[in-house]
Formats: structure tokens, C-alpha cells, sequence
């Protein structure tokens, strides 16, 4: 089972992913004024590559953005090449 958790403290956040309870990877954020975040790192650990997992947790952002009714500027350039890739998450790019 794959779990997505959200972990945020000031400014700074991360999405973490979990297979089975074993963490797996994060994606962090940094919040630029109070209508976008910035992503700039998408790691996965070694045993975890292939599955998806970094494109999960840009979906996730993707989604907490439109709640939040806010814009993500992704600079990592995992991120990046996935908002290039997916049109259908451009409404939340800035």
C-alpha cells in the first residue's frame, strides 16, 4: 500500500511517500509569500525508482494547490519536466 503524508512547519513543507509503512521518498516546498510554493526537491530512494512515486507526489501538490486556490513554481527539475509533460496541471503553475 502507497501512502502520501504531508509535513509542514513554517515555511518549509514535505510530501512523503510510503510503500508498506517503509519511507520511500519526499518532495519538499518552500512557501513564497502566501499564493505560491515553490518545489525544489523530489527525491526517491534506491529500491523505490520506476513506480511512479515522484509523479504521485507532484499530483498531490497539484491538488493541495487547487484547494488552497495558490500557484506552484516548480524548480526542481523533476517537477518541472512533469508540469512540462502534463498540461492538464498547468492551471496551478506559475
Amino acid at each position: 500500500m502507497v501512502s502520501i503524508e504531508r509535513e509542514e512547519t513554517g515555511s518549509k513543507g514535505r510530501f512523503v511517500i510510503y510503500e508498506d509503512g517503509v519511507f520511500a521518498g519526499e518532495m519538499t516546498y518552500t512557501w513564497a509569500g502566501s499564493n505560491k510554493f515553490i518545489i525544489d526537491h523530489t527525491g526517491i530512494e534506491p529500491g523505490f525508482s520506476g513506480k511512479g512515486f515522484g509523479k504521485k507526489m507532484v499530483l498531490e501538490a497539484v491538488e493541495m494547490a487547487r484547494k488552497q486556490n495558490v500557484k506552484i513554481l516548480p524548480l526542481c527539475p523533476f517537477a518541472k519536466a512533469e508540469f512540462d509533460k502534463n498540461k492538464s496541471i498547468a492551471d496551478v503553475r506559475f
